[in-house]
């Protein structure tokens, strides 16, 4: 079986800092390395074009094997810039908007595909590693899980634990193993989770 690591980029700078040397913070930074030395071998990383995913990429340590444009998961009149942090069941309601068949079934396709390509990189055993937006992640795991989506939005939500805040934030984990075709034939088992 091969493994896909989704990874959505780590923290980046705020304020004055931001625009300014690198993209991310140096906790940013710092929490890429952590998550980069438990991760151990990848076979293949691809990054979408975004300066911050492919620095969270080489501070895990990686080197980059592909960088790929992406349309955004913020598709106008259908979800507005992190509204999805606002929904109570964020990947039921990314199922309902896809199944309308407006852009956001599109955005979801395409992230998914560039996710298969990435798998197929990947021999037997092997992991492969995207790392990506929160936006553009989760409608992409709405189109991977097809039909399951109600089933696995139940088992899976992203939130963190009571303690901290609602939202998931910096480097947040969704692992997809299988060998399923770029056309969604093939049987492949996915699984996901909010964590570091």
């Amino acid at each position: 079986m091969r493994w896909l690591e989704v990874r959505r980029h780590s923290l980046t700078k705020k304020g004055a800092a931001r625009g300014r040397g690198s993209h991310l913070s140096a906790q940013g930074v710092a929490l890429a390395r952590a998550i980069g030395a438990e991760l151990g071998s990848v076979a293949y990383v691809v990054t979408s074009a975004s300066p911050r995913a492919v620095e969270t990429a080489i501070a895990m340590g990686l080197a980059v094997d592909d960088i790929v444009d992406l349309p955004s998961g913020y598709a106008p009149g259908e979800v507005e810039f992190h509204e999805q942090w606002t929904w109570a069941q964020p990947y039921v309601r990314y199922a309902e908007l896809i199944a309308r068949g407006g852009g956001l079934g599109g955005v979801a396709r395409a992230h998914r595909a560039v996710w298969v390509g990435a798998v197929e990189q990947a021999d037997e055993g092997e992991v492969a590693l995207f790392v990506g937006h929160g936006g553009g992640i989760e409608p992409a795991l709405v189109a991977s899980w097809g039909a399951n989506i109600r089933h696995a939005a139940r088992r899976y939500s992203c939130r963190s634990p009571p303690s901290r805040s609602r939202r998931c934030t910096g480097l947040e984990r969704a692992s997809w193993t299988g060998s399923e075709s770029a056309d969604g034939s093939g049987d492949a088992s996915r699984s996901a989770r909010c964590g570091r």
